[in-house]
């Protein structure tokens, strides 16, 4: 890697990473394969613990990465209401969410601004269909209508960050 035209080393990166993670800036939420169901060590995510530290350092400029946020926002609320998460990965492409509830209850979740556009929903609901088996998968937007798609059940962001049954 390189920053300001000087070579960092990846050791050095991702000392930095763990760091702030250890400091409570950021979670850590690691893979899982789930046609193999297996939990892989490497390609995790890290999200906010505070989206305000993001506002602090880029502004609240927040039209260019609405979407990143938005899953931000939905990964925080799954860590609140206690669940086990991880990031899917089935095939080549990503399940945003696989979580497991206290109650040994599975889902995968999906989440984007919008998908309003025909790619943007297919593009969305590809990596369920490479989902074998018959857990709940959601795909919660931004988008003020809701439906179901083979199964696939769309829902609205703010109905569920309100809904706190689930």
């Amino acid at each position: 890697m390189t920053a300001n035209k000087k070579k960092i080393d990846n050791k050095t990166v991702s000392k930095y990473i763990n760091t702030l993670v250890e400091a409570y800036l950021f979670y850590k939420v690691n893979r899982y394969d789930i046609k193999g169901k297996t939990h892989l060590a490497t390609q995790e995510k890290y999200y906010m613990v505070d989206l305000g530290f993001r506002n602090a350092l880029l502004g609240k400029e927040l039209a260019s990465d609405a979407g990143h946020l938005l899953e931000n926002i939905i990964y925080l609320e799954l860590k609140r209401r206690n669940n086990q998460i991880w990031i899917g990965k089935t095939n080549n492409l990503e399940v945003d969410f696989v979580v497991r509830n206290n109650n040994g209850f599975t889902q995968y979740i999906q989440v984007s601004q919008t998908v309003q556009n025909r790619q943007t929903l297919e593009r969305e609901l590809a990596p369920f269909e490479n989902i074998p088996d018959h857990y709940e998968k959601l795909l919660i937007t931004m988008d003020y209508d809701t439906g179901t798609y083979n199964g696939i059940k769309k829902i609205n962001a703010i109905d569920w960050l309100l809904n706190s049954e689930k």
